[in-house]
């Protein structure tokens, strides 16, 4: 079973008719927003119940609950072959942080990329803490364990994907280069980077320049950044192709 604390996501988890098996709420807490979930919960029949705040410290493992947990099923997963018709997606070798993995899961949407790859082994999980901190992302943006990175690029590959790893010594600039129509962003882990195994399989190595002292950027910076400038050029190339026609 998995927990859910914060107003936000709960709130996402309840517009995206996420199953829950019920919410606790702090005695004593209140406000519209709650308000708002209390009613949702009556319509979709989710129980809820008043405890003590101490109860919900315990319950979410964290005091950072805002006043309210959910307990819900596990978050299912996508399989790759769900993804597979997506133009843009994210690979992350190894990323560890929640509230990375949960700011990058909330870019994803915002850039309309059609979900996120993560291996099931050396990276972290959908916690609580990163459904978080997508700020309700989560609830829309496809997440796919893998067993085998490697293998799952090759896959990739056939399928017509070109594969974009984002590294500090790569030789083009992010910025320099028209982007594939079908993609795949593959960022490392934090401090780390790619792993060998992983940058070798991939068909272009881009850095993102430095203008300051730090060899680069947080991994959920980069992924934004990247995801982006995809985006933009996407446009750009399809504003082209109307001009032309």
């Amino acid at each position: 079973m998995s927990i859910l604390a914060g107003i936000h996501p709960i709130h996402e988890a309840l517009k995206a008719k996420r199953p829950l098996d019920r919410v606790l709420i702090a005695k004593g807490a209140g406000g519209p927003r709650l308000q708002e979930i209390i009613d949702l919960c009556r319509i979709q029949h989710v129980p809820v119940r008043f405890e003590a705040r101490e109860a919900l410290d315990r319950a979410s493992s964290t005091s950072a609950h805002q006043g309210i947990v959910a307990f819900g099923a596990a978050r299912s997963l996508a399989d790759l072959e769900s993804v597979m018709h997506a133009r843009l997606l994210v690979l992350l070798d190894g990323v560890e942080d929640p509230h990375n993995l949960g700011a990058i899961i909330r870019s994803v949407n915002a850039a309309g990329a059609g979900g996120v790859l993560i291996p099931d082994r050396r990276a972290v999980g959908l916690t609580d803490v990163v459904a978080k901190a997508s700020a309700g992302a989560i609830e829309y943006v496809p997440v796919v364990k893998l067993g085998n990175v490697s293998q799952a690029i090759g896959k990739l590959k056939k399928a017509g994907f070109w594969i974009y790893g984002i590294d500090e010594r790569g030789k083009e600039s992010y910025d320099g280069l028209n982007y594939a129509e079908r993609s795949v962003i593959v960022l490392g882990g934090e401090g780390k980077g790619l792993h060998e195994h992983v940058r070798e399989h991939c068909d272009i190595l881009l850095r993102i320049p430095m203008a300051g002292q730090i060899a680069s950027l947080n991994v959920s910076v980069a992924a934004g950044v990247v995801m982006f400038e995809w985006r933009r050029r996407q446009a750009l190339q399809e504003l082209d192709g109307r001009n032309r026609s």
